[in-house]
């Protein structure tokens, strides 16, 4: 092992999806902020690229390299707190389910989360993960500053106060500004939430989508696309102390139905695609009403086994149901073999330059595909619709898009890029989907 914990690589990476591989030259293993900017400094002295790579979630190449790849996983953990402000200095590499166990003993509490926590910070902030809510924002806009290691192996210290441009751009970097070392987090005190799921008629949903948006704190629906119905998630805060689940009645509806079963009917639909619709109504009668009253957390994720592709695509609000409907259209129309569901969610617009909802309340559309099922004309018909919205894709899932095409949708594309010029000048964070997405 050489001095900043780097060692030559050779093996390949693969994502969680299994969809995308590489083989970096080197891997560095940082254990502390100072190794970090070591082997940066390192790998731009020696001409080589470097990519972060947290856990892997991303469905893109985001995290991809022929250079050096950084991974995190070490940099974890509460480094600091003042449960009085709620302010919470985290090792970057911390992953979401871990960080939520330690704010709990905290008495503290992220205000909005994904529904999956096994990404690390870092990488949650950097894609613009986002949970639902009409009121509110995504993760990086819980973000109250960044220590970001630069090429130059310097760290800058980026907060509102002091660099507000750079904060904005860095809260959604895609990686291509620096290494997150460390991030500030404004937490709020911990809370209970009430999740009640209900499966009823995708029309009547659809027609009242924008009155359940703002009626729920937390809002959103899973329709299968060959299904008449939708399952309704609504999570709001109660007063009420936590019940959890007894071990048995969560083991039964998150790994048996949520899991197990829906791997065997994607299994089937992939043998048999021309099953599939009736795969996907049975599956639609088999999803359920329930109640959950838990911490917030518990509340939030979901424990995802089944591997599939993903695409996401943030629209104006406003737009969300009839592009919904136009994407089951879509696939009925083509008898598109898709079993997966849709999935649709809400958030309030921020202000991070990349930001998926940059300056909009947001309806976000992601459709899925069943891991080796063939994906690609049906996420580029799902692209197409939401061109026509001025649709802003999830940085951390599959798209089509290019410097280009993107640049007209971000009003402050341009703040994003002086960002770039300044931070990273000698563009040492990039690899081929940075250059697509972002340019040169």
């Amino acid at each position: 092992m050489a001095a900043g914990n780097v060692e030559g690589s050779g093996r390949e990476w693969v994502n969680w999806a299994g969809d995308q591989s590489c083989t970096p030259l080197e891997v560095a293993r940082p254990a502390s902020r100072d190794e970090l900017a070591e082997v940066i400094g390192a790998a731009a002295t020696a001409g080589r690229k470097v990519s972060v790579a947290g856990s892997g979630h991303s469905f893109t190449e985001a995290a991809m390299t022929e250079g050096t790849m950084v991974r995190v996983e070490s940099l974890k953990g509460v480094l600091d707190a003042d449960p009085g402000s709620g302010l919470v200095r985290v090792g970057a590499g911390t992953v979401l389910a871990d960080l939520n166990e330690e704010l709990a003993a905290l008495g503290l509490a992220m205000e909005n989360l994904g529904d999956i926590d096994r990404q690390t910070l870092a990488g949650a902030i950097s894609t613009g993960t986002h949970g639902t809510g009409a009121r509110l924002r995504n993760i990086s806009a819980q973000v109250e500053g960044l220590e970001l290691v630069l090429a130059d192996a310097s760290v800058r210290h980026l907060t509102a106060a002091t660099h507000p441009e750079l904060l904005r751009a860095a809260r959604v970097g895609v990686g291509a500004l620096g290494a997150i070392a460390a991030v500030t987090m404004r937490c709020v005190p911990a809370f209970t939430l009430s999740r009640v799921d209900t499966p009823r008629p995708r029309d009547e949903v659809f027609d009242s989508f924008q009155k359940l948006a703002d009626a729920n704190d937390h809002f959103e629906l899973f329709t299968f696309p060959y299904a008449d119905n939708v399952l309704v998630l609504e999570r709001n805060r109660s007063q009420e102390p936590p019940r959890p689940r007894r071990r048995a009645a969560a083991y039964l509806n998150d790994v048996v139905l949520e899991n197990w079963a829906l791997g065997a009917l994607s299994a089937t639909g992939k043998a048999f695609p021309g099953w599939i619709p009736s795969l996907s109504r049975l599956a639609g009668r088999l999803a359920s009403g329930s109640r959950t009253l838990d911490r917030s957390d518990r509340v939030f994720a979901n424990d995802r086994r089944v591997r599939f592709t993903e695409m996401e695509y943030g629209i104006p609000r406003e737009h969300g149901p009839v592009a919904a409907r136009r994407v089951i259209e879509w696939v009925r129309e083509n008898e598109y073999p898709v079993f997966f569901p849709i999935e649709m969610r809400v958030a309030a617009g921020d202000d991070a330059s990349l930001s998926p909802s940059h300056d909009r309340d947001t309806a976000y559309i992601a459709v899925h595909q069943y891991r080796g099922m063939e994906w690609r004309p049906y996420f580029e018909a799902v692209e197409e619709i939401m061109d026509s919205y001025a649709g802003r894709p999830h940085w951390g899932k599959r798209h089509f898009q290019t410097a280009a095409t993107l640049a007209p949708r971000y009003p402050a594309w341009a703040e994003f890029q002086r960002a770039r010029d300044e931070l990273d000048p000698g563009r040492v964070f990039t690899n081929d989907y940075v250059e697509r997405v972002l340019g040169p």
